[in-house]
């Protein structure tokens, strides 16, 4: 009986609706009634979107009076432009919250305690040490045969023009060599700079995925 009155009642509102059916941006639900109070607390019924609650809420009742479906407030351009931003947005950050909780995995499975940080740090800049070594022992292998071929200048120091060109050619050659080896061991010490620092942060973030479990 009460089931009746109720469905009833839609059925009179739907009269009352008739004379503003025309209106509607939303493809009407089939099978489902749309409800809603509008601005002034009146509670419409219609079959397809109610035009005065564009700016709320709509609920589509089956004929049980059950809530079939909900239809959000109709967007202006603009405001479907923003919505759509801050989707956008939304969407990037939970890209990038996702992309973190990975790499974090990543840093626990890799690095299980300090000690392996440590150790994994040491010889990341050793292995650099040892190509600044050989990059050393080269740039001093060149100053050597720089003061060689200084002292055989020595004996052309009035006119270095009458020098022989082959002389010249290997002084020239000394020096280009040397200042390729010191840009190459300055570079060195720029990877090692940014070795350490790239060691430094993943160990603050590590420090802070180590303390759950450590509490445990």
């Amino acid at each position: 009986m009460l089931l009746r009155y109720f469905w009833g009642t839609l059925v009179t509102g739907l009269a009352i609706a008739a004379p503003v059916l025309t209106w509607a941006q939303t493809a009407p639900v089939a099978g489902g009634v749309y409800t809603c109070k509008d601005a002034k607390g009146r509670t419409l019924t219609s079959d397809r979107p109610i035009p005065e609650c564009i700016d709320r809420e709509q609920k589509v009742l089956n004929p049980s009076g059950t809530v079939k479906a909900k239809v959000g407030p109709t967007l202006t351009a603009q405001e479907q432009t923003e919505l759509e931003q801050q989707q956008k947005r939304e969407a990037e950050e939970k890209g990038r919250l996702t992309e973190e909780k990975r790499r974090d995995r990543a840093l626990l499975v890799r690095y299980p305690n300090k000690a392996v940080h440590d150790q994994e740090r040491r010889e990341a800049v050793a292995q650099i040490g040892v190509v600044m070594k050989a990059a050393t022992n080269r740039l001093e292998e060149l100053a050597r045969q720089r003061k060689a071929l200084d002292d055989e200048m020595e004996f052309y120091k009035q006119d270095p023009t009458k020098a022989p060109a082959y002389l010249r050619r290997q002084l020239e050659e000394n020096s280009q060599s040397q200042t390729v080896q010191k840009r190459f061991i300055s570079d060195q010490e720029t990877e090692i700079r940014r070795v350490n620092v790239r060691f430094d942060d993943e160990l603050i973030r590590l420090r802070q995925l180590w303390q759950p479990t450590a509490a445990k």
